[in-house]
């Protein structure tokens, strides 16, 4: 086997978290594809071999699965990398991400411990109540588009005009403003060259209040009159309701949506949302579960594997805008969150007084640092960290508190597996784990962990 060879087979099984594995007999070996569904017959180059490893790129699907056994519900599929399973039946993608985070768990866990299976989101479509646009073109040269990139490249941008995953609002006015830029040649930013204007389209809309936050992010490159654009957007017919339009300003050379200025041009610069009974104001920048109603089933789970913490201090590290810590602040003595976003902090704080809960702290720091300057001793701890798992210098810190429990949360199920080993290493057995689907057609999925330690 070389690099750039061209070669055929079936996915046999995909791996977390979209790793699909094609026997080559003629090699005697498995080569790595991303990007497939289990059965489908695929051709692909092989793009690394190294140490009797091979990757491949997928180049095209020759035969579909026997498990894609529904029609593509948006225009771009499957050119575009925003969702992988739509063709799937959402009872046979639960029941392939299940498997492959059990396959996981087995591996890391030392000892047995009761595997929950998967939980489904509430919503299959239209759930993300966050979506971050790029604006671009779909072939070199070509018009306008704005949407999200195309499978496997960094530049090309197909335009979501209709996609699946977002309310049909949001689709209005990704449309609205696509067109507005389009009749009047605006340019976008282009990564390699620095230059442009336009860069995204961050959407947020409240799936239990309708309310709906736009962000345009742009350089500084050129100005324009966005007023017209404002009017534009608020003459739309939607079923909910525009709250804010707010115009970013980003001169960063990455590629990240960050704000340098932000100027309101309309309404706020903030939108609410509704989770268990609790509302939470949520800015452009603070981390929200972008499944409202999957979060209530992720947060409902959180609070049966925590069990009675009457009278108990709970930390919640890694805590965002705090809806951990509010869920589990009626039935604590106190919640204490660390998290380092600091305007996600000031938000936990508002949401916490708006929902009458004294019992609430939070601190703006890293984990790290924070640790060492709360007095308090936690009695059960809740680790919600971002997708890369918890730092190494972290972690120790958090387990020398030798809590009873742990509740963690993983967005990214190989993270936990790898911080399992340091927290089992520690004392601590995984005593049960379930799957909460937040990302229904993605090849993503949560994952709750209860461990405790061996010798309580």
């Amino acid at each position: 086997m070389k690099k750039k060879q061209i070669l055929e087979g079936v996915i046999e099984k995909v791996e977390f978290p979209n790793k699909g594995l094609v026997w080559i007999p003629e090699e005697e070996k498995y080569v790595t594809v991303k990007n497939g569904i289990p059965g489908q017959k695929i051709r692909f180059m092989v793009n690394k071999f190294k140490k009797g490893k091979a990757e491949g790129r997928l180049l095209e699907v020759l035969e579909k699965s026997p498990l894609e056994t529904r029609e593509p519900v948006c225009s771009i599929f499957p050119a575009c990398g925003g969702c992988m399973y739509q063709t799937m039946a959402y009872e046979e993608q639960l029941k392939m991400k299940s498997t492959q985070i059990k396959e996981l768990l087995d591996a890391a866990a030392k000892t047995e411990y009761e595997f929950e299976q998967i939980k489904a989101s509430p919503k299959e479509f239209c759930y993300r109540n966050k979506m971050e646009f790029s604006f671009g073109d779909e072939y070199k040269d070509g018009p306008l588009s704005l949407g999200l990139h195309k499978k496997g490249s960094t530049y090309d941008v197909l335009t979501a005009g209709d996609c699946k995953l977002v309310h049909e609002d949001m689709n209005k006015i990704l449309l609205c403003v696509l067109e507005y830029f389009r009749t009047r040649n605006v340019s976008y930013y282009k990564k390699l060259q620095h230059e442009g204007y336009l860069r995204h389209l961050l959407l947020r809309r409240g799936d239990t209040t309708g309310e709906i936050l736009v962000n345009l992010v742009t350089t500084t490159q050129e100005q324009y009159d966005l007023q017209p654009l404002v009017e534009e957007l608020l003459s739309l017919e939607l079923e909910g309701k525009i709250v804010g339009i707010l115009h970013i300003l980003n001169d960063s050379l990455s590629d990240v949506v960050q704000s340098d200025e932000t100027i309101v041009l309309y309404g706020q610069d903030y939108f609410y949302e509704k989770i268990l009974g609790l509302e939470f104001k949520i800015t452009p920048f603070s981390f929200f579960q972008p499944n409202s109603r999957g979060a209530e089933v992720l947060y409902s789970t959180v609070r049966e594997y925590i069990g009675d913490i009457h009278d108990m201090t709970v930390f919640d590290l890694f805590s965002g805008t705090g809806t951990i810590s509010q869920v589990l602040a009626p039935v604590a003595k106190e919640v204490i969150g660390v998290e380092i976003v600091e305007e996600a902090v000031v938000a936990a704080r508002e949401n916490a007084k708006r929902n009458g809960l004294m019992n609430c702290r939070f601190i703006a720091d890293d984990v790290f640092k924070a640790l060492d300057e709360i007095e308090e001793k936690p009695d059960v701890i809740v680790l919600d960290p971002p997708r890369d798992g918890i730092h190494p210098k972290a972690l120790p810190k958090i387990l020398d508190y030798q809590v009873d429990n742990i509740v963690y949360i993983s967005c990214k199920a190989t993270s936990l597996a790898r911080d399992l080993e340091m927290i089992q290493q520690r004392g601590y057995k995984l005593v049960k784990a379930v799957c909460v689907d937040q990302f229904c057609e993605t090849v993503h999925v949560e994952t709750v962990c209860l461990l405790s330690r061996k010798d309580k």
